[in-house]
């Protein structure tokens, strides 16, 4: 599974073979120090992720007086000196405040989402002669209309309205309008998380499938804060079982619920072996009344070899125990939480996800939304380390941590 931030690539280091009589030449000089540059970035790429470090700050400026007649607008913004870090563990910095102008034109109807990138530049793979003893590396700034990549780090993004090309500071900065900069999304350099896990929901004909979808959403959010060691997938998928291969393969966790009964066809059994056999979890998380869903879901964990086990009776089984330990599962609706295991399937009685989440009322006390996402963070880890662990006796197993 690809990781946001993956690890250096698994290839020798070399380094110069220094003995008395060596002749020094400026490629020997060079691969001398290029050798001590790729040390200092896999050590970055290993244990840290890419961001922002300080300052980088944008905002919104009067045309300069210097600018061209044809670029005298407002569409112009002004970046802050700072520093960044890529993936590759290189500095990125902007050494003094640089104008910018906004070149994208909107010749659709729909409004469109420009991203504002910085990214590094080796002044060796530029093309310009390099003179002097010393050369300065550098930074490219850039709009773009796509998502940011792997090597660009994002300084603000503004959704652009057809029509107009008047950009503005946001009246509100939680939530910026259109035209508006949107700095919400910029991410700060700091330690990497041991793993990702990503979660899809199990989309079928039972119409309450997707009821606890939001819910799934404040679960991933509260994995960066709560256990940043692991992290959550920014955005939430959504799979059907026909699917299978890749397409579940891609994802660490699959939730179901509803109250219908489960009934798979043969081709979408076995998928879902393939995937269970791959390491993957089928979270299952159902009310107490979905008598149906439980009891089928009971057969096909019978009917794969790997019936399921009450929690209550594993008493140090990592889903009570890492990273917050458990006792006694929590309450929901005034009951207690239940869970059996079983070869990769967890089927989880009492609707935890509810409380992930606000309800509509806003009657959920904090303590026990807490408690429910510390639970679910449990439910999470168990997976990641459930296909960590299949992973590594696989005949592939480098990309694995």
């Amino acid at each position: 599974m690809t990781h946001p931030f993956p690890p250096p690539s698994i290839e020798p280091l070399e380094r110069l073979n220094a003995y008395d009589g060596l002749m020094i030449n400026a490629d020997r000089w060079k691969r001398a120090h290029e050798y001590h540059r790729q040390r200092q970035n896999a050590h970055y790429q290993s244990i840290n992720q890419p961001g922002i470090v300080c300052g980088l700050g944008v905002r919104v400026i009067p045309a300069p007086s210097k600018s061209k007649a044809r670029d005298r607008d407002q569409r112009w913004l002004q970046v802050q000196p700072g520093l960044a870090i890529d993936l590759h563990g290189n500095v990125i910095v902007i050494p003094r405040a640089f104008n910018y102008h906004i070149e994208t034109e909107i010749k659709g109807t729909e409004p469109l989402t420009i991203y504002l990138v910085t990214s590094y530049r080796d002044p060796e793979e530029l093309q310009r002669s390099l003179t002097g003893e010393m050369i300065q590396e550098t930074y490219r700034l850039e709009e773009i209309t796509r998502p940011p990549g792997s090597l660009e780090v994002e300084l603000c993004r503004m959704l652009l309205q057809t029509g107009t090309g008047t950009l503005t500071q946001p009246e509100d900065v939680f939530f910026p309008g259109y035209n508006q900069l949107d700095l919400r999304y910029r991410v700060p350099a700091q330690s990497r998380p041991q793993a990702l896990v990503r979660l899809a929901q199990v989309n079928r004909e039972d119409p309450d499938c997707s009821r606890n979808f939001f819910n799934l959403t404040y679960l991933l959010q509260a994995v960066d804060v709560l256990y940043p060691s692991l992290k959550g997938a920014d955005e939430l998928g959504q799979v059907t079982l026909v699917e299978g291969g890749d397409r579940l393969q891609y994802y660490d966790v699959l939730y179901l619920t509803g109250k219908q009964k489960l009934e798979l066809s043969l081709p979408e059994l076995n998928a879902l072996k393939a995937y269970l056999d791959q390491g993957g979890v089928l979270l299952v998380d159902i009310a107490a009344e979905a008598t149906e869903l439980r009891d089928s879901i009971q057969q096909l964990a019978q009917q794969l070899g790997t019936p399921l086990q009450p929690l209550t009776s594993l008493r140090n089984h990592p889903l009570r125990t890492r990273p917050f330990l458990f006792a006694a599962l929590p309450l929901s609706h005034q009951q207690p939480i239940q869970i059996s295991v079983g070869g990769g399937i967890l089927l989880v009685t009492g609707d935890l996800a509810t409380s992930w989440g606000p309800d509509q009322e806003l009657n959920l006390s904090r303590i026990m939304i807490r408690t429910a996402q510390e639970l679910g963070i449990n439910l999470l880890h168990y997976a990641w380390r459930r296909r960590q662990l299949t992973g590594l006796q696989q005949e592939d197993a480098s990309g694995q941590w």
